[in-house]
């Protein structure tokens, strides 16, 4: 197989881990917390979970393990789209099992979850992980979007794992694929199975993290090819002077890829979905703003400019956040009735004699485009596909208009000629950072140590992360800790819940502190390609969100207790506590 200088010298490339994972497994235990409580909704969780609910946190500790020498195999899963840095979560997985027992074997299940549930798998072996070690994308064993939720799937995953006797099984994913982690460990559990689950925080939205999972992997690599792509279209516009550039991120549902593009970048406008939410901001009103900014800098003669736009913008903004709502709740009862009409103007027809009055008015109101693309297909856990409406075409047409009618009023004297974009798949198969190949790689052993440990039910875990590799603390969080319910397919379901941007966080009150000048003022920022090799600050620098983010993690206390250890008699295992 041909391969690029850059892929033969990432090949090479040794990934930075904590120390403690460079000891003998056998040597590593974990230490453990009190039992932990889910973020809201624990009565209906904890009748869910009857099995795995309120486990304690779990840190790798030094302690003598005398099973992580035992000879398993294990079950791995890539779920959901691609993150870079996935292959090497599988690259420290398969060198802890094979570190542990050479005799261990890593079955890596084909295209996703549907890869178990029809037992269609190969055996990775050192052969072919070492062609994929630092490499972007999911090709090793492919992704898919299937979701284990039938009893069905739940019965034909259970036998698949016992046919090819499995110790436990790892899915690598966001929060939905993370919550079918918890429902498979719960399942398993409830059939009186020993086989665990382990779960691995990827998604390039930067929308699965909390105060123990830091960041999910991927974000740094896609936020840092999304900044070389917008600094190289903020110089251009800087250069021609003529284009305002519509740029839409990928981000389905929070906005922390657009605010931490925006802090390497310092674009005219960037606008955070959950500000717009806050505030109550209409459509019109994020027009006029933006119409706002484009007027003043046009008395300066700057008629270009650079405009960031979140994917998920429209499931933010109130009235259009109540359409959704009302539109995925018909599809979920009356979705055999919609397909049965032609595509196009009969759908857009039926969808709107459902509506509410309100509702109806705002539908009414958008292009045929954006109503079309709103009646897609849902994703198969009933969201609709947000990556498929043009919500930076739809700013464009009433930007266009509104200044028109600035213009006619004589408070617009600007010429308006623009550019729209998408930057989406561009970043989520990148070659990975520095900082994601060590942060995925150490994951990836991590998950093993879980297994070796005997755990089920849990994220693995490294904390610490603004600090140099050398200072990472590894560990697992129980997945119900970090559930709510939401509404899906027109019932409540237990789900991971999702972070948001912070308006009372750092990174976006740096944001605030600075997007007044950036508007007026040409400031742009070229962070230029990801760099592999040099100074520490060129290479190895984490994105700003997580600096501003970090908080000083506090050590294990001195009464810490290794599970199975027969050392001291204090019930108090560890310092941490899950906030209540």
């Amino acid at each position: 197989m041909e391969i690029s200088p850059l892929q033969k010298a990432r090949y090479a490339y040794k990934p930075k881990v904590p120390p403690l994972l460079k000891k003998s497994v056998s040597s590593i235990t974990i230490a453990l917390g009190k039992p932990t409580e889910a973020l809201t909704d624990r009565k209906e969780l904890k009748a869910i979970f009857k099995h795995t609910y309120g486990q304690p946190i779990a840190t790798l500790v030094p302690g003598k393990n005398s099973k992580a020498s035992e000879k398993i195999n294990v079950g791995v899963i890539l779920s959901g789209g691609q993150a870079p840095g996935g292959h090497n979560v599988i690259a420290g997985l398969f060198d802890g099992i094979k570190k542990g027992n050479p005799g261990s074997k890593l079955i890596g299940f084909l295209g996703g979850p549907s890869g178990i549930i029809k037992d269609k798998a190969i055996e990775i072996t050192a052969k072919l992980v070492d062609q994929y070690r630092n490499t972007g994308g999911f090709d090793i064993i492919g992704s898919g979007r299937t979701k284990i939720e039938t009893e069905e799937q739940f019965a034909s995953t259970l036998a698949t794992a016992k046919k090819r006797k499995l110790k436990a099984i790892v899915i690598i994913g966001g929060d939905d694929s993370n919550t079918n982690a918890a429902v498979l460990a719960e399942y398993f559990r409830e059939k009186g199975e020993s086989i665990q689950v382990i779960g691995v925080p990827k998604t390039i939205d930067g929308d699965l993290k909390n105060e123990y999972v830091e960041t999910s992997f991927g974000f740094d690599t896609a936020v840092k090819t999304y900044s070389e792509l917008i600094g190289n279209i903020a110089r251009d516009a800087n250069s021609a002077k003529k284009y305002w550039h519509f740029i839409k991120l990928m981000g389905r549902a929070a906005s922390h890829i657009c605010l931490e593009c925006a802090l390497q970048t310092q674009p005219n406008i960037a606008l955070i979905s959950e500000e717009v939410e806050a505030k109550n901001q209409t459509l019109k009103d994020i027009v006029e703003y933006i119409c706002s900014i484009i007027a003043k800098r046009a008395e300066k003669g700057e008629n270009f400019g650079i405009v960031l736009v979140p994917e998920g913008l429209i499931e933010f903004i109130p009235e259009m956040k109540k359409l959704i709502a009302e539109i995925n709740d018909i599809l979920a009862h009356k979705n055999a009735e919609f397909s049965s009409l032609a595509p196009g103007q009969a759908q857009i027809d039926f969808i709107s004699g459902q509506l509410s009055a309100e509702s109806r008015a705002v539908f009414s109101s958008l292009p045929k485009e954006i109503q079309s693309q709103l009646l897609m297909d849902r994703d198969p856990h009933g969201n609709v596909q947000v990556s498929r409406i043009e919500t930076e075409k739809l700013l464009i047409t009433l930007v266009e208009a509104r200044l028109k009618e600035m213009k006619a009023a004589g408070s617009y004297t600007g010429s308006f000629s623009y550019q729209s974009h998408f930057l989406g798949y561009e970043g989520r198969s990148a070659f990975p950072s520095n900082f994601d190949a060590d942060y995925c790689y150490s994951l990836g052993f991590t998950a093993f140590l879980l297994i070796a440990n005997g755990l089920s039910g849990y994220i693995s875990s490294i904390r610490n992360l603004a600090r140099p590799a050398a200072e990472w603390i590894a560990g697992g969080i129980p997945l119900t800790m970090m559930m709510n319910l939401e509404r899906r397919h027109g019932k409540e379901k237990p789900v991971i819940k999702k972070a948001l941007v912070d308006l009372k966080g750092k990174p976006f009150k740096t944001f605030v502190a600075k997007r007044d000048g950036w508007a007026l003022t040409t400031s742009y920022l070229c962070p230029g390609a990801i760099q592999y090799f040099g100074p520490d600050e060129v290479c190895n620098m984490p994105t700003k969100t997580l600096v501003l983010e970090a908080k000083p993690v506090k050590p294990l206390g001195k009464n810490a207790q290794a599970k199975g250890s027969t050392k001291g008699t204090s019930k108090k295992k560890i310092v941490e506590e899950p906030k209540k």
